[in-house]
């Protein structure tokens, strides 16, 4: 089957089938947005280096030497490898741009100006066309220019301030959580973008920095230091917000988390662990008042769950309907039935590696769900057939690789 035959087929089933996205970043962030709408339907085009390809792909742990991020991070997309800075890698991407709806990428501000490629000129040949600019710290400003990663926005945020215990150092997370978060902004930012675009018949270009959607997932940090001067401290697995909240060891070594965000599910575990005298007391009627009194809470639980086994106070917590969950590693979540009942987890087979599990897509659709197709490709596994959709025939085609521009 064709791939124009394939996506007749496809676009009604799928959401966003009749997009076409070029996914011309690298690492995470900016090719997690081109993931989430490839999950849904979207053709994306992975643009990579020929020789380099996207760093991401040496990213983590690997099976046979191919690395598995990758396969995750860039399922769904077909692999073109383009040197974008050659001019006729350019010229590729500028034919690209002409029949598409989405360009994301996350060079350093001035690079596709420096490449002819600037969004303005990209528009003139597509006035249709979505441009998502990914970069560390935007596209103005004295921080523009400087390489930006994750890791800095985790810094620069106040994440990393908050996080870890009170008389521990400033910590940054095991994980690229300041690019994921970015990549679902992204994802929106687009969808937003091509909305607007009904009505209006024109694309535009997106500017988002990574150091910004982490900044307004923690809270109104800045509105409570401007209007009382209040600085957040570390606070360890304790909330500054409701108590309890922690996590507990049990009686046979197993850890618990337990929340009680909401009024009554506090009630609820006070009581539960023999306290309901606590109830009564004024400052119980509020978060930042059981916050007050957090070292009395949090002995009151901590003390019940120590003596008892995590069976035990998960199924109590239940009755009494609080809420609570036990401390998962990836062992658990394997076992766990709830994933299970989601259908969380996808098996599939991969051309390189065989039998291969992945993770789904983030949520269910109950008419146009999204589905995981392939996992990712390797470089340069599609560049033939994104080429001859592009009309360039095989003669060119032969020369481009010869001259090391494609892959």
């Amino acid at each position: 089957m064709t791939y124009d035959i394939f996506l007749i087929t496809y676009i009604t089933m799928t959401s966003l089938a009749d997009l076409r996205v070029i996914d011309a970043a690298t690492l995470f962030a900016g090719p997690s947005a081109a993931m989430m709408l490839g999950d849904f339907g979207a053709d994306v085009i992975k643009i990579e280096h020929p020789r380099r390809g996207d760093p991401s792909r040496g990213h983590g742990a690997s099976l046979d030497g191919v690395g598995l991020w990758w396969k995750t991070l860039s399922r769904n997309k077909r692999a073109a490898a383009v040197d974008l800075s050659h001019p006729d890698g350019q010229e590729i991407l500028r034919r690209l741009a002409e029949r598409s709806d989405v360009l994301i990428e996350n060079f350093r501000p001035g690079t596709l100006e420096r490449w002819n490629l600037a969004p303005a000129d990209l528009m003139k040949l597509n006035p249709r066309l979505i441009v998502a600019r990914m970069t560390g710290f935007g596209q103005a400003g004295p921080m523009a220019g400087r390489p930006g990663f994750g890791t800095l926005a985790e810094a620069m945020s106040g994440f990393a301030a908050m996080t870890g215990q009170p008389d521990g150092p400033p910590t940054l997370p095991p994980l690229a959580l300041a690019d994921g978060i970015a990549g679902l902004a992204m994802s929106y930012a687009i969808m937003v973008a091509l909305h607007a675009r009904e009505r209006t018949g024109r694309g535009q270009v997106v500017d988002l920095a990574i150091i910004e959607p982490i900044l307004g997932l923690l809270g109104p940090q800045m509105t409570a230091y401007k209007a009382l001067g209040a600085v957040p401290k570390r606070t360890g697995n304790r909330s500054s917000s409701n108590a309890p909240r922690n996590t507990y060891r049990t009686r046979d070594g197993r850890w618990l988390a337990v929340s009680t965000s909401a009024q009554p599910i506090a009630e609820r575990v006070v009581t539960l662990v023999g306290r309901p005298d606590l109830v009564e007391q004024p400052w119980f009627a509020t978060g930042h008042g059981r916050v007050q009194h957090v070292d009395e809470l949090d002995e009151a639980v901590a003390s019940w769950i120590a003596e008892r086994d995590a069976d035990e106070v998960i199924a109590r917590f239940e009755e009494a309907q609080a809420a609570v969950a036990p401390i998962y590693d990836v062992t658990d979540i394997a076992e766990d039935p709830q994933y299970a009942a989601l259908g969380t987890f996808v098996e599939m087979d991969d051309e390189e590696l065989g039998p291969l599990t992945l993770q789904n897509v983030l949520f269910r659709l109950s008419d146009t769900p999204g589905e995981v197709r392939w996992p990712g490709r390797p470089l340069g596994r599609d560049t033939d057939e994104v080429l001859a959709e592009l009309d360039y025939p095989d003669d060119l085609v032969a020369a481009l690789r010869e001259k090391g521009v494609i892959a």
